[in-house]
């Protein structure tokens, strides 16, 4: 079966890396950095364009990036400088070896039935203690934009996500999108410690 994300991605590499590339995310990638050990090793969970691994890496910290889409992968890979693994989130098999996990606007394309069995497998993903944060679209249930589908959330629907997968949540807020022309789009961002 053909995945309509994972597609669209393709499809659309170019304009999806340009329009993402310089998004400011530093007030949520600041955030979370304050909460993990200096040089720790974070997975940037469907990296997209790559922005937020190249700001962990210039900060010093290790990281191991991903993404379902081929054509994004190429496009991080060279903006990063490094390899980015192709992977899909049911793929993932890591075991504690994260201090951070970032899944920045990309969890929101797993099936909501999905979700759980996903978040469990990132929780196992990280050390002891250690943390994620993930972005969701603001609403409810499952959404199509165009051809993508959406699982959205909401400050309190995203609360038993985390807390069901093994996770204290820390933060839990509403955001506008830091796209140009997309001010009005809302977020929900959350961060969760590993119990």
């Amino acid at each position: 079966m053909v995945d309509k994300n994972v597609e669209y991605y393709d499809e659309n590499a170019d304009s999806f890396f340009s329009g993402s590339v310089n998004a400011d995310m530093s007030y949520e990638r600041d955030r979370f950095i304050e909460l993990l050990p200096e040089h720790g090793h974070v997975l940037d969970a469907g990296c997209g364009s790559g922005r937020d691994s190249k700001a962990f890496m210039d900060l010093g910290f290790h990281v191991t990036a991903f993404d379902a889409s081929r054509e994004m992968q190429k496009r991080a890979s060279e903006y990063l400088g490094q390899e980015v693994l192709d992977m899909r989130f049911e793929d993932i098999d890591f075991h504690n070896e994260f201090d951070g996990v970032w899944a920045c606007a990309s969890l929101l394309h797993v099936p909501v039935e999905q979700l759980p069995k996903t978040m469990k497998r990132l929780n196992d993903s990280l050390k002891d203690g250690g943390f994620i944060y993930a972005s969701f679209k603001y609403g409810d249930g499952t959404k199509m934009r165009g051809s993508r589908r959406f699982s959205d959330f909401n400050e309190k629907s995203i609360v038993p996500l985390f807390e069901d997968a093994g996770f204290e949540i820390i933060f839990n807020d509403t955001g506008n999108d830091n796209r140009p022309g997309r001010e009005a789009e809302m977020w929900v961002n959350a961060i969760g410690r590993k119990k």
